[in-house]
């Protein structure tokens, strides 16, 4: 599985939001949609007693034990991180015990505009299409059903809008004749072949919808369109392939990292000083003697980061990971032919809130409590009650 390790956490985003979220309502830069308000309520929220606590207390001892409720926001940096360790864990044991490989499929900024008039579609049209090209690939060539997972990112290093999505391919599937299970030993690709394929898929499907009078646009016309059809043939449509991996324990364990968490991991941000975040990033230009990518400090105002993360929010009620193939439905495979070995993996170390560490007996709930007031208020009150305690202590 995925690694759990990470430095310690310096800074989060609750702590950035709570500091300017409201200042940045008097004025914000760009038009905030539901969904938005949403999650960073939900990061403003996250385990505090706003969601609710559980006091449980020990039946012999005494001791007691207060749990915070989680937002469960799939935007929330800590929820996000725990939900994907959780889906890395059940997801290899539905997959086939054959060599995968992690597809990365881009598509030029140019249709950027148009995606962001029509998120939900284009994006669902986008895994769709990226998924297809592997599966119409493997059924011409090899006669086989493979299965692929798609995890949609459309965030870059820098935070920048960039599409793209991460695909697990299985290489190899079950052959449609004789429902064998094989695996692919020749790893070339034809990547001019299969660029093309996508690109005229995702093309095809992009003037229907025109046709068919489902897309928001600010064409004039048909010919408008196929001029900016015109203009992103002359771009790079980008299609990258790793080497494959032996098992499934293997390729969950290196894209687990892409796939449910927050575009802007917490263990990034370096500092929050006054009006200004900053965190790091790998500048994929600029490469060191080992032709890795040097990792750089972005230190942002918060009315330029505030747009800049939330743009990444994802609409409401859409899937950024989905699968296809064999993998659409847990039913297609026989169970021969699903991966089963189980690996011990290295967990954090944690203590069970619910469990009494004087005497080991379990605690019971005795009541939950909320706090609906806002962090600024509690903070206020906080601060009224210090100066009480300072004047009592004068």
């Amino acid at each position: 599985m995925c690694d759990t390790k990470h430095p310690e956490k310096k800074h989060t985003l609750a702590e950035f939001f709570g500091a300017h979220w409201d200042k940045y309502l008097e004025s914000p830069k760009h038009y905030i949609l539901p969904e938005q308000f949403k999650a960073v309520n939900a990061i403003l929220t996250c385990r505090t007693a706003v969601l609710g606590v559980k006091v449980y207390a020990c039946p012999d001892c005494g001791e007691v034990s207060e749990v915070y409720h989680s937002c469960k926001n799939r935007f929330c940096p800590t929820c996000s991180w725990k939900d994907t360790m959780k889906w890395a864990e059940k997801v290899k044991s539905r997959m086939l015990n054959i060599k995968h490989r992690h597809v990365v499929v881009t598509i030029p900024h140019i249709f950027h505009p148009l995606i962001k008039r029509n998120r939900k579609l284009l994006l669902g049209l986008l895994m769709c299409i990226a998924a297809a090209t592997f599966k119409d690939w493997f059924k011409n060539k090899h006669n086989l059903k493979i299965g692929v997972i798609d995890v949609l990112h459309t965030f870059g290093e820098k935070k920048q809008y960039h599409t793209h999505v991460h695909m697990i391919v299985s290489w190899g599937g079950i052959d449609i004749k004789t429902g064998e299970l094989v695996e692919v030993e020749d790893e070339y690709v034809n990547y001019d072949f299969l660029k093309k394929k996508f690109r005229k898929k995702f093309e095809d499907e992009l003037v229907s919808l025109y046709d068919k009078g489902m897309l928001d646009h600010g064409f004039v016309n048909r010919s408008q369109l196929k001029g900016l059809l015109k203009k992103a043939n002359q771009k790079k449509w980008i299609l990258h392939l790793e080497p494959s991996m032996e098992t499934p324990e293997e390729v969950i364990r290196y894209i687990g990292r892409y796939s449910k968490r927050a575009c802007l991991s917490e263990y990034k941000i370096t500092s929050i000083e006054g009006d200004f975040i900053s965190f790091k990033y790998k500048d994929n230009r600029d490469k060191d003697e080992n032709k890795k990518a040097k990792e750089k400090i972005l230190r942002l105002h918060y009315n330029k980061f505030f747009p800049l993360l939330l743009q990444h929010v994802p609409p409401a009620y859409f899937r950024v990971v989905r699968y296809y193939g064999l993998y659409s439905n847990h039913g297609n495979i026989p169970e021969e032919y699903l991966y089963k070995k189980v690996e011990a993996t290295a967990q954090e170390e944690t203590t069970d809130p619910l469990i009494c560490q004087e005497c080991g007996t379990e605690k019971i709930l005795v009541h939950i409590y909320f706090d609906t007031r806002t962090r600024k208020q509690r903070k206020q009150e906080t601060t009224n009650l210090m100066k009480v305690r300072r004047k009592e202590a004068a």
